[in-house]
């Protein structure tokens, strides 16, 4: 065989075959196998995010439950001055009352 022609066959065999590696590294299943690799090495720390953000949800929901419950409370407190008064107006009406009888007794 001649040498050009020797080259020409070579260059054929490598383009060929470069051509194949280059289908097989791009093949879907390659491409499905990285993918997994991926979510393999990911999933663990997504997950332990995912538990983080349900402990910071309930640890939430616990401060607002306890606001409210607070708020509610200060509001309960609030309607019932109405009653301290009343309870004091009355008190004030038995101190009067023990005074007078203490006085008619003297």
């Amino acid at each position: 065989m001649e040498e050009p022609e020797m080259q020409l066959k070579v260059k054929k065999v490598t383009d060929k075959f470069t051509e194949s590696m280059y289908v097989l590294a791009n093949e879907p299943s390659v491409a499905l196998y990285r993918l997994q690799e991926h979510v393999r090495r990911s999933l663990p720390e997504l997950a332990q995010h995912k538990a983080d953000m349900q402990s910071w949800e309930e640890q939430s929901q616990g401060a607002i439950y306890t606001v409210e419950y607070a708020c509610s409370a200060i509001k309960n407190m609030k309607d019932s001055s109405v009653y301290f008064k009343s309870i004091e107006g009355i008190l004030r009406h038995a101190i009067m009352v023990k005074d007078q009888l203490n006085s008619t007794r003297r």
